[in-house]
């Protein structure tokens, strides 16, 4: 780790966490570090973790052993206040939205503005039209049922469910899978920019390379039960380690370099 990064805000601080299911041991001895600001792209092979991670992190589910420390508080040690207050500070969008179908988009937004601060129905419209709008989507698109959406507008609604309650971290679960290349490009940029914008820590699970290199200060590579290796883009290719190589030298690695460097260089070079 660098001098730099050792001077970083960790906002979030994982120590031996073991995650196990039955017999199944997911995560064991897996420490991780987060730092105020940065978006922390997390990936891995099939069955290495990726989603059981952020849910273990975000308080969805209870680890086996370990410590995790969210904004200063160890989560295992805190009450249900403490609990509810690092919630009120955090929010996760699952994959497609994970939207409630009975309820319109701004019912769904307003969810967590209900149950977290009890506000009245017309402030919570107001605040709701705002998160709406704020993720890109047309102001009708509130009055609509998930099932009338897109699904890239679905994935829109339910970022705009997880900024509701205007958290300091954010938590992704592959937020650009089953959207097309445009789709994808437009969300990875809406990520990037709402995260400078509220200055975000973002903490999100990908296989999407092009979100990697495009919007990604760092990356977490899951392998063995642990995280492997954390570092930028650019630290991945020179890791040994046959997943990691495969992963990050493969044709569609070279062409998301490729891609995204051709895009971002300046005019003229």
């Amino acid at each position: 780790m660098t001098d730099t990064a050792q001077k970083r805000d960790v906002v979030i601080s994982v120590r031996g966490l073991r995650n196990q299911f039955g017999t199944q041991v997911v995560h064991d001895g897996l420490d991780l570090d987060i730092y105020r600001g940065e978006i922390l792209g997390v990936v891995g092979g099939s069955g290495t973790g990726k989603s059981v991670l952020l849910r273990s992190i975000a308080g969805l589910i209870t680890p086996a052993a370990g410590e995790i420390t969210v904004l200063g508080t160890d989560m295992g040690r805190a009450d249900e206040d403490a609990h509810n207050a690092i919630a009120a500070q955090t929010g996760v969008m699952f994959q497609d939205g994970a939207l409630f179908s009975s309820l319109t988009v701004r019912e769904n937004v307003e969810v967590p503005l209900r149950m977290v601060h009890g506000l009245d129905g017309k402030l919570r419209r107001k605040l709701a039209d705002l998160k709406i709008s704020m993720v890109g989507l047309p102001y009708l698109a509130g009055d609509k049922y998930p099932s009338e959406l897109s699904g890239g507008m679905r994935k829109r609604a339910g970022l705009a469910r997880a900024l509701a309650l205007d958290p300091q971290i954010v938590f992704l679960d592959e937020p650009t899978a089953g959207l097309d290349p445009i789709g994808a490009t437009d969300f990875d940029m809406l990520i990037r920019g709402l995260s400078r914008d509220l200055d975000l820590t973002v903490f999100l699970v990908t296989h999407d390379l092009d979100t990697l290199h495009a919007v990604c200060d760092r990356i977490a590579v899951l392998a063995e039960r642990r995280v492997l290796v954390t570092g930028t883009m650019q630290d991945m290719l020179d890791v040994d380690h046959p997943w990691v190589h495969d992963y990050f030298h493969g044709p569609r690695a070279r062409a998301a370099l490729t891609t995204n460097d051709t895009t971002t260089k300046p005019q003229g070079t």
